[in-house]
């Protein structure tokens, strides 16, 4: 006769794999989608082409010459600037795309239902997601701030490893990473705010194209509202009003009100999306 199992032995077996395993798979999964990929490709791009193009025009720091024109001979102020024009489209749609795929992409592929009936909780669940989204996040900022520093240093770069504010001082290496290390910190921050949105409407919705539609059509309609002189009254509640706070990191001393008002904006807008998404996928059946 053969014997019986050990009852307390599988009762006392995981259920569930570890958190460190399941983050590691969704981060995986992440990155190696081909659209991930192509974004982080493109957002390269972008400090390359404006290392480039401002050398070859020759243009000069000075005043009138706008931020762009700060870029000329002024190596590292190049990431701080590539972070910050990409922060008005590019970076929030590499987080879109992410959080559309997270949910409604996985639903449209009929893989959600086998994560829902997965012995994993609906919470953890939604933290592997959100995990996942703020990956893309880092990743993308990070790429622009890496590149920015190299295509700055070897194409624009006259100040060396030196920085020249906005203010006309000089600050060295140091003050001048740590400058960037904030600002790609600050970026990251409301990128997750984007990314909690996002999060949120591809748990509401099977179709990944109207994640992106809906919040890059809502960050182009709170720019709209933000550059209408009457609407001033509605600025402290949107999300992208103080996304030009980047700039600041640029002078000298450099103010931290704006950047301060926006990681709490960011936050308000975190807690909303996410706390949005918990809630549908509590309720969501399998």
């Amino acid at each position: 006769m053969s014997a019986l199992p050990d009852t307390g032995s599988l009762r006392d077996a995981p259920r569930t794999a570890p958190l460190r395993r399941l983050l590691g798979a969704e981060v995986r999964w992440v990155l190696r989608r081909p659209r991930t990929l192509v974004i982080l490709g493109l957002l390269a791009l972008i400090p390359v082409l404006i290392a480039v193009g401002v050398t070859v025009a020759g243009r000069r720091a000075g005043p009138g010459r706008g931020l762009i024109g700060a870029v000329a001979g002024n190596g590292l102020v190049l990431p701080i600037v590539a972070v910050t024009v990409s922060l008005a489209l590019l970076l929030p749609l590499a987080v879109a795309m992410a959080a559309a795929d997270a949910i409604a992409g996985e639903t449209a592929c009929g893989t959600l239902r086998g994560l829902l009936l997965a012995p994993v909780s609906r919470l953890r669940l939604v933290g592997m997601k959100a995990f996942g989204v703020l990956v893309v996040a880092a990743a993308a900022v990070l790429v622009l701030a890496v590149v920015g520093m190299l295509a700055g240093l070897l194409v624009v770069g006259e100040t060396g490893w030196q920085l020249v504010t906005l203010s006309g001082t000089t600050l060295g290496i140091g003050q001048a990473l740590a400058r960037i290390a904030l600002v790609v910190v600050w970026a990251v921050g409301q990128l997750a705010a984007v990314g909690a949105v996002a999060l949120a409407v591809s748990a509401w919705t099977e179709h990944p194209l109207v994640v992106l539609a809906a919040v890059l059509g809502g960050l182009i309609v709170f720019g709209v509202l933000g550059a209408i002189p009457t609407l001033e009254w509605l600025q402290p509640y949107l999300l992208t009003s103080g996304w030009s706070a980047a700039v600041d990191a640029l002078r000298d001393p450099m103010p931290l009100t704006g950047m301060w008002d926006a990681t709490w904006r960011a936050l308000c807008y975190l807690a909303v999306g996410l706390s949005a998404t918990i809630a549908r996928m509590l309720r969501r059946d399998a």
